[in-house]
């Protein structure tokens, strides 16, 4: 599909499945040519990333009404639309706007062997190839670049909040994450900064500054808390100029792999054969996955649980805190 072709993406959340999605968008624009359109549909609290995305020439914000959504998509007249979400409102989407159209595969059977049945149908391919996939009709090949996350000029600035004897190497650790079966305890987190014995900024969300301020008093004064205290472009500037990323699965993670970043990913009741891990093409040995391997319960769920299901929380628990600072260490 050569020629001025005007293509809509649709992914509505969150910010590390948007990440994910970014080789398709530089590979339409590499295969189609310049003079296509490449539009992106997303929840209005993420539009703003994809506005700094060179490859992407017109955000769409869904806020409210998914009928005044297309409406407002009619009118632009599509010549194909890439489903990246594949979910109740996405597919209703593009059943209204009435044109050509794919959807990528979730692999929910898949998904739901492994989660409930462990049995393991999962195929060994990156969620990230499966977004390509379905843009197979246009041609797209995987140009093997990896991640692209795109900072503004005003973002590429020290936060006068962290202190200045950080800037000369510090470990970046992701406390955060959706669910508490994806987040290590804090003691576990404490463990590590204390083994660590170097500077270390805990990132995270306003939901997350709780946490890290129990971490903070208690793992020494080399450990600055972030969390809350930075916009997302801030905390994926920290990320970029860090030294090392420990996280568990997140975005700041994709954030993190976008950068080429060494990263320590740490798994808890989510597994790295849901096709999520950290998508590092160029530089794989930057990439290490610390979990508990053979523990009948895991994975419990492709998303995760406020507390662990059984009250154990093996995944998790057994984490040696030595394994994951030294693996940082090794990068520092």
């Amino acid at each position: 599909m050569k020629g001025d072709k005007k293509i809509l993406i649709i992914r509505f959340s969150s910010i590390g499945d948007i990440v994910l999605t970014t080789p398709v968008l530089r590979a339409l624009k590499n295969t189609i040519g310049l003079n296509a359109e490449v539009h992106f549909v997303t929840k209005k609290s993420f539009a703003a990333f994809m506005r700094n995305n060179p490859n992407v020439d017109m955000v769409h914000e869904l806020e409210g009404s998914l009928f005044e959504l297309t409406k407002r998509l009619r009118s632009e007249r599509f010549d194909y639309i890439i489903d990246l979400h594949n979910n109740l409102r996405s597919n209703l989407l593009r059943l209204l706007l009435m044109r050509p159209s794919k959807a990528f595969n979730k692999l929910n059977v898949e998904k739901w062997l492994l989660t409930r049945l462990k049995i393991n149908r999962m195929p060994s391919v990156h969620i990230v190839d499966r977004y390509l996939a379905a843009a197979k009709r246009l041609g797209v090949k995987n140009d093997g670049h990896g991640l692209d996350f795109f900072l503004s000029e005003k973002d590429l600035v020290w936060p006068e909040l962290l202190p200045k004897a950080f800037k000369q190497g510090y470990v970046a650790f992701v406390i955060g994450g959706m669910h508490a079966t994806k987040r290590m305890p804090n003691q576990k987190i404490i463990d590590i900064c204390r083994a660590l014995k170097r500077p270390v900024v805990l990132l995270g969300g306003p939901e997350d500054a709780k946490n890290g301020r129990i971490i903070e008093a208690a793992a020494g004064q080399h450990v600055f808390n972030a969390c809350g205290k930075l916009s997302l472009n801030q905390s994926a500037f920290l990320v970029k100029e860090a030294k090392v990323v420990i996280t568990h699965d997140t975005g700041l993670m994709h954030i993190a792999a976008a950068f080429q970043k060494p990263i320590i990913s740490v798994w808890g009741n989510t597994v790295p054969e849901f096709g999520m891990y950290p998508y590092m093409p160029q530089k794989p040995e930057n990439s290490l996955v610390i979990e508990v391997k053979g523990l009948p319960c895991r994975p419990c769920d492709k998303i995760g649980y406020e507390k662990c299901p059984k009250g154990h929380f093996d995944c998790m628990e057994k984490i040696s805190h030595n394994e994951v600072a030294n693996a940082a260490l090794g990068f520092f």
